[in-house]
């Protein structure tokens, strides 16, 4: 029986040779994907589109599903190979269409990277009263893979990559008020709760899938400069946080340690693509490597919290994301 992750046995360095400078034309070099099928959520933005530049560039086929199809086309234009779908990751009618126009293709479907994320949100709630980063970052994840399942099948050999963050050191899931219905909201602990869900799904996911070849990663992209995840927070919070000064300029320590938008994206490209993971997954990963195990002290130092690779909470949340969502994957 192969490995699984569960506690995170797995998290330990493959020794890749990358590290945090290294960029998605590093990570990519040698891989040829002619005849690949990918798609990528947000893929028109920010580390988004550079997966998806970068993919198409290898000679695969990318799907980029977009809310605002004009402005996809806009950032998109003159990237070959790139197809363009609508889709709104907190409208779950519109992921079942999306998946079922897909399906109607006959095509495999060799990576899905859901990369798609919002962060720094005041509290919002999709129709079915789901929290909304909770919704976008995680739920929506689920569905789109579930209803995908058929074309990963049907690739005989694929990779579920969930962008996941360090952010979800902010917060374990709270299986007794995942919506804050009982809590004070506070967005930092509910963007954290959404991260550690996905790293829960990918854990779960990859040990029940593995048996058709269907292996999941998540992984932390870095801190990352020029992209549009921090649009709707308020000046107050980044202050709050020691980034900005009083007259909201990025303190230089702050931006000394960002990363540019190639290397923000080259984790991603590496999981969906590296040979050093064709036995392994249900691990998470940054920059370009597989990560070691946080410890409680340890919330600034990188590495993956134990909570979020815990067996009987990916357990649970499996359970639970079938009851909110009123899908069952089955995996078989």
């Amino acid at each position: 029986m192969k490995q699984n992750n569960y506690q995170g046995a797995l998290q330990k360095s493959v020794g890749s040779g990358f590290n945090a400078t290294s960029t998605t034309n590093d990570v990519i070099s040698g891989i040829n994907l002619t005849g690949k099928i990918a798609i990528v959520t947000g893929g028109n933005t920010g580390i988004g589109l550079e997966t998806s530049k970068t993919l198409a560039a290898a000679g695969a086929t990318v799907i980029v599903p977009a809310r605002d199809i004009e402005k996809a086309k806009k950032n998109l234009q003159g990237i070959d190979h790139v197809e363009l779908e609508a889709m709104d990751l907190m409208d779950p009618s519109s992921i079942d269409a999306f998946a079922e126009k897909f399906l109607a293709s006959g095509r495999p479907l060799h990576v899905l990277i859901n990369n798609a994320g919002i962060m720094w949100v005041p509290l919002r709630r999709d129709s079915r009263g789901i929290e909304s980063q909770l919704a976008t970052n995680y739920l929506a994840q689920f569905q789109l893979t579930a209803r995908l399942w058929p074309a990963l099948k049907k690739a005989d050999g694929a990779r579920v990559i969930n962008v996941s963050s360090h952010g979800h050191h902010f917060g374990a899931f709270d299986f007794d008020d995942p919506n804050f219905q009982h809590r004070e909201y506070k967005t930092l602990q509910a963007y954290g709760q959404s991260k550690t869900a996905g790293n829960l799904f990918s854990l779960e996911l990859d040990n029940r899938a593995k048996v058709f070849n269907i292996r999941a990663y998540s992984l932390h992209p870095g801190s990352i400069g020029g992209t549009e995840l921090g649009r709707e927070a308020p000046l107050e919070l980044f202050q709050q946080m020691g980034f900005c000064d009083a007259e909201g300029n990025l303190l230089p320590e702050v931006l000394a340690s960002l990363k540019t938008i190639p290397q923000g994206a080259a984790t991603t490209v590496w999981c969906a693509v590296s040979p050093a993971l064709a036995h392994i997954g249900g691990v998470y990963c940054e920059d370009g490597d597989i990560a070691e195990l946080a410890t409680e002290s340890s919330n600034t130092n990188g590495g993956v919290m134990s909570y979020s690779l815990d067996e009987a909470n990916a357990k649970r949340l499996w359970t639970w994301s079938e009851e909110a969502t009123g899908i069952a994957f089955q995996i078989d």
